[in-house]
């Protein structure tokens, strides 16, 4: 509060009278806090675990009178009053008490779920006023209204006690992860109503049912965190603790988490701490000071994205990122956060050319503070919630992304392999004729794949702005085209590391991703389409059955090669291990067009050796080439092993064995 003297605005109190409901607005019951002095210091200071149980908007009771106590973050405002519908926007109706800490408060009877307010700040600087959204509130108005909304998160009953009670398992880095990433306001639309969006509740049945059939394991939604712009996707967020109003209320979101919850199927949320835009409504210059952001542009904003970057340094900003990560699992029952940018949150010179950026106290680029609120961030939620998965998009060769604090790593659990979903689309994207020139882009990622848990991402980046569909990245004809990308799958899941791939991906749809429409629904019953729809499909249920593929993903004895070096033929074969040694499988994949009659590949053991998969199966959409089921291990020594398997190697295709212990030859 400035200078004006508390007896003031206390007299300002009592002579704002009866509010619009008739009830008295009174001295005493007014200036009865809600926020103790121990919440306000732990706030101040940053610790405060569950401050969005006190800041906000909270259904209460006064005096035997039920209504809401509001409170707010203004430190820098000469007065702050609650506006909305219950008293036509009045600002002068229903002013708020200071308290220590800055935080205002102030208790409002007659006021009931589903009300829209707004804070008035008149700041102590330049006579700025402003109309601000609630950072901590619960719901919001549909965009472009931008009002927040009473909302009482206590009335959802949950029905997923058996997924939470089992979540440990399903969520452990030595557990099968495959991710299906969507933007729920294009997965599927409603055509003959104005190409409306599914509700929360609509898409609940039919998403659980998709991803049970597709054999995913989770969903991660583009931030469903309230936005105004739909064209950003969800990642300028000016409402970080309510579900968008776009597709149903807060209650409609939890049924759709308890839904697929109740199907088997994890949720993890995009969540995006490194930056929020400039919105007058939002955070930005919230008391008429550089509240949450910086004030210095060199540290307060992303010029390449014109938003605004908080200020990881002060405590309060820092308790409020770290509050609703914690609030998303705990309200909400989600089982994972991937978090948005974090390369930008590490580099103080991320985006910003010569300078126009300043160094740390040590004179480096290293971001200090966003280094020290990731590392409280991720240990807040895994003490609180140690069954849950913290995932970073970190795009740089930061060390020790994903490694326990207390050796000095930023704690996540997982981190996404850009390096490797370059690499990878990069040679893929070559004519199969000169991939011999590129063979290393295709093998380098192993020489680090153990370095970070990882996760293989072809993300909804990889699908815009002029970057073409995952198909429409393929060489060649269109069989050519669909070939190749079930080959890309196959070592994708071959490939030691957690998966992920964007809503389309899965049956090839031909176009970019397109966030005012509806997926092309259509061209997935074309035979093609379909074929590798089906051909993803077997690839989750091998991925979730054997262990070998999920079991030792992060450790270098779940990985060896058979054979990296056969460049001029572009072939690579290896061998995935579980625990059990028994447990293996034998991946050989082949980059060209030309079918590879006869082709040797040593294996450990003798005996028969059943194809399990086959990317060039007829079912799939492939030419039939393959080893009728599977071949005898004859003892010839072959790649250092004391066995071989003299194989068929399909055109742009992979074949996966298993050895058969219980065949008789």
């Amino acid at each position: 509060m400035c200078s004006d003297d508390f007896a003031k605005f206390e007299n300002s109190i009592v002579s704002a009278g009866r509010n619009n409901h008739g009830a008295q607005v009174e001295k005493g019951n007014t200036l009865q806090p809600a926020l103790s002095e121990l919440d306000l210091y732990l706030f101040a200071e940053g610790t405060h675990k569950r401050a969005y149980e006190k800041l906000g908007a909270h259904l209460a009771e006064r005096d035997g009178r039920s209504g809401v106590h509001f409170a707010v973050w203004a430190p820098n405002a000469e007065s702050v009053s609650v506006i909305g519908d219950f008293n036509q926007w009045n600002s002068a109706t229903h002013p708020m008490r200071p308290t220590s800490a800055g935080v205002w408060e102030c208790f409002i009877p007659n006021i009931e779920t589903g009300t829209a307010y707004k804070y008035h700040i008149k700041s102590c600087y330049r006579g700025y006023t402003v109309d601000k959204a609630d950072p901590y509130g619960f719901a919001s108005e549909i965009r472009p209204r931008t009002a927040s909304r009473v909302w009482d998160l206590q009335d959802y009953v949950w029905h997923d006690d058996a997924w939470m009670a089992n979540r440990a398992k399903n969520n452990s880095l030595d557990s099968p992860v495959s991710i299906y990433e969507m933007h729920i306001g294009s997965w599927r639309r409603v055509r003959e109503e104005a190409n409306r969006w599914l509700t929360y509740r609509e898409l609940a049945p039919l998403l659980a049912d998709y991803i049970h059939n597709a054999g995913f394991t989770h969903v991660e939604f583009l931030p469903v965190m309230e936005h105004p712009f739909d064209g950003s996707w969800g990642f300028e967020v000016i409402g970080y603790f309510a579900p968008t109003s776009r597709f149903g209320t807060p209650a409609d979101f939890m049924y759709l988490v308890d839904h697929l919850h109740q199907r088997g199927i994890g949720v993890i949320l995009d969540w995006v701490p490194a930056h929020f835009p400039k919105d007058e409504a939002g955070l930005g210059y919230f008391d008429g000071t550089h509240l949450y952001e910086h004030e210095d542009p060199r540290l307060g904003e992303h010029p390449e994205w014109g938003t605004l970057v908080f200020n990881y340094g002060r405590n309060e900003v820092q308790n409020f990122l770290v509050n609703n990560a914690v609030f998303w699992f705990e309200k909400y029952h989600v089982d994972g956060l991937r978090v948005d940018a974090v390369a930008s949150m590490l580099y103080l010179d991320y985006g910003r050319p010569d300078g126009q950026w300043i160094p740390n106290r040590f004179g480096g680029k290293e971001n200090i503070e966003a280094i020290h609120f990731l590392r409280a961030l991720n240990e807040h939620v895994y003490a609180a919630f140690p069954d849950v998965m913290m995932i970073a998009e970190e795009s740089t060769a930061w060390p020790q992304v994903s490694r326990p604090t207390y050796v000095g790593g930023l704690g996540f659990g997982l981190k996404w392999n850009m390096g490797w979903m370059h690499d990878v689309l990069d040679y893929m994207s070559h004519d199969p004729i000169l991939r011999s020139y590129h063979h290393n882009q295709i093998t380098f990622s192993l020489v680090y794949a153990f370095a970070e848990n990882f996760v293989l991402p072809f993300s909804h980046d990889e699908v815009v702005y002029g970057k073409g569909s995952m198909l429409g990245k393929m060489p060649g004809d269109e069989w050519q085209k669909f070939a190749n990308l079930r080959l890309l799958y196959g070592f994708m899941f071959g490939h030691p590391g957690k998966k992920l791939l964007f809503m389309g991906d899965e049956f090839g749809q031909q176009s970019e991703w397109n966030h005012d429409g509806s997926l092309d629904w259509k061209s997935s019953d074309h035979p093609l389409h379909a074929g590798l729809a089906r051909w993803l499909r077997d690839l989750n249920m091998l991925y979730s059955e054997q262990p070998a593929l999920h079991e030792l993903d992060r450790d270098a004895a779940g990985f060896e090669w058979i054979d990296c070096k056969d460049f001029e033929r572009s072939i690579l074969s290896f061998i995935r291990r579980g625990r059990n040694p028994a447990e293996l499988l034998v991946f050989a994949c082949n980059f060209t067009p030309v079918p590879r009659q006869h082709y040797l590949i040593g294996v450990p053991q003798d005996g028969h050796w059943q194809e399990v998969l086959n990317s060039d199966a007829p079912l799939y959409g492939g030419s039939g080439q393959g080893n009728f089921g599977g071949l005898i291990a004859a003892p010839n020594p072959v790649h250092g092993r004391p066995f071989s398997l003299s194989m068929t190697l399909p055109p742009l295709g992979v074949v996966v064995f298993k050895r058969n212990l219980h065949h008789s030859s």
